[in-house]
């Protein structure tokens, strides 16, 4: 297993190379500047869309605005905000916040583009039905000799949408706050009961479908967020006097990277910080990575405008918002320098520090909520590129790999899970923005048509 982990750190840091930082973000900064920030002039209408204000019952698709969004946040807002903020702090230090602020912001941008597109060029499965994402934009957007690009994102998309992170940051909440404290010895046998157990509940799930997965979401998502928004609230304001200078060193240390533990990147450790940044907010948004399309383009609606413009509040909800709060919990609370832990065991140590025994409690009950709610929206995900690469009639085989992983997340380290879906989700950024970019300009004309019609 160490030489496996090995393997897979040394490949995720080959394909989080220079040249994928180039497509990611600065294909996400031309795309900011060609629509002249036209998604963040239109914050309110897209909060209007997700309303449901604009729906229209005779539109084409499976789920509402919301429900796109929630699926789609269910599997952005979950171990990404809690665990990958702290891996980030652990190896990078305060700066590392800022460059995944940077990843949002160009993120929102590129959402808005890449769920158009979701929209724009729905394609039909095997079995006739309806069908949007990456594959199908590429295939129905730049044409049937694209489709090989197409299949390399459904491929690797298979892997990176295994729950192997999200379960194996589970098993170590639940280890770590609620097991071992109450003298209950932990090994690889308890690992695989839990894991067991995760995947029975995950299998009653996702075996109703896209219509179970969304309804599930809409009704857990919002309720966690609120959840996880006001308890860090809490503890900020208990440390109240210790945010603004944090704040501040979240600005200060993105230049001068002076608390980044990690491997030197082009010529030094700013380089090194910038992109374990852009990696981490990569990890929690997704914008660009090609996930979210999936989601969004089973919405119900005929306007992609519309649903780019709800996909965009998603990396605003997700790395603005949820992660900053999570970051500014773990600084004040000095557990960052001074517990040596990581991932979602610093982030508990935060909770506890400032809120006692019951903080830890209340994080689990969050980790478990967005964890789960991960779960059913990934396997959705991973279901849709089995369909592309080998038929409609064929997609559920996919349960059974996914199921199994879960197994393979809750029994093996973290480092090897995280860098396992790093590799897959920078090979699906290739496909994904490449197509993304080339189609661009048909988004800014469907844009100037719809923004400019009755129908805002």
């Amino acid at each position: 297993m160490q030489q496996i982990d090995q393997w897979l750190a040394a490949f995720a840091s080959f394909v989080w190379g220079l040249p994928l930082l180039i497509l990611l973000v600065g294909g996400g900064y031309h795309l900011l500047w060609y629509a002249r920030f036209l998604p963040f002039r239109y914050i309110k209408k897209a909060i209007d869309i997700t309303r449901g204000k604009y729906d229209n019952p005779d539109d084409p698709g499976e789920i509402s605005h919301f429900q796109a969004l929630t699926t789609a946040l269910s599997a952005t807002i979950g171990m990404g905000n809690i665990a990958g903020v702290a891996v980030a702090i652990s190896v990078g230090g305060p700066g590392a916040i800022f460059w995944m602020w940077v990843s949002g912001i160009i993120g929102m941008s590129t959402k808005f583009f890449t769920c158009s597109l979701a929209i724009m060029y729905r394609g039909k499965d095997t079995a006739g039905n309806l069908q949007g994402g990456p594959m199908y934009f590429i295939v129905e957007g730049l044409g049937k000799r694209w489709k090989p690009l197409a299949m390399f994102f459904s491929a690797f998309g298979l892997i990176g949408a295994l729950p192997v992170f999200n379960v194996n940051q589970l098993n170590q909440a639940v280890r770590d706050i609620l097991l071992v404290p109450n003298g209950i010895q932990t090994g690889f046998k308890t690992d695989l009961v839990f894991g067991i157990l995760l995947a029975i509940v995950t299998a009653v799930v996702i075996f109703g479908g896209l219509k179970r997965i969304s309804e599930t979401a809409a009704r857990l998502v919002p309720a966690m967020v609120v959840l996880y928004f006001v308890s860090v609230l809490i503890i900020l304001a208990i440390n109240i006097e210790e945010v603004p200078h944090y704040f501040l060193l979240i600005f200060t240390d993105a230049f001068s990277a002076n608390y980044f533990k990690g491997e030197a990147m082009f010529g030094g450790a700013l380089g090194g910080l910038i992109l374990l940044g852009i990696r981490r907010g990569a990890f929690s948004n997704e914008a660009g990575i090609g996930t979210a399309p999936l989601a969004h383009g089973a919405a119900k609606t005929a306007d992609p405008i519309k649903e780019g413009l709800v996909a965009m509040l998603g990396p605003a909800i997700d790395t603005l918002i949820i992660c900053t709060l999570t970051a500014l919990t773990i600084l004040v609370t000095g557990v960052w320098q001074s517990s040596g832990q990581n991932g979602v065991s610093l982030t508990a140590s935060a909770f506890q520090q400032a809120m006692g025994v019951y903080g830890n409690y209340i994080l689990l009950l969050c980790i478990v909520v967005f964890s789960i709610s991960s779960l059913f929206s990934y396997a959705y995900y991973g279901k849709k590129c089995m369909s592309f690469l080998i038929g409609a009639h064929l997609q559920h085989y996919y349960h059974f790999l996914y199921i199994g992983s879960i197994l393979l997340g809750a029994t093996t380290s973290l480092s090897a899970m995280l860098n396992l879906i790093d590799s897959a989700f920078a090979l699906m950024a290739i496909p994904t923005m490449l197509a993304t970019l080339l189609l661009a300009g048909r988004v800014m004309q469907a844009a100037k048509d719809s923004l400019g019609s009755s129908n805002y």
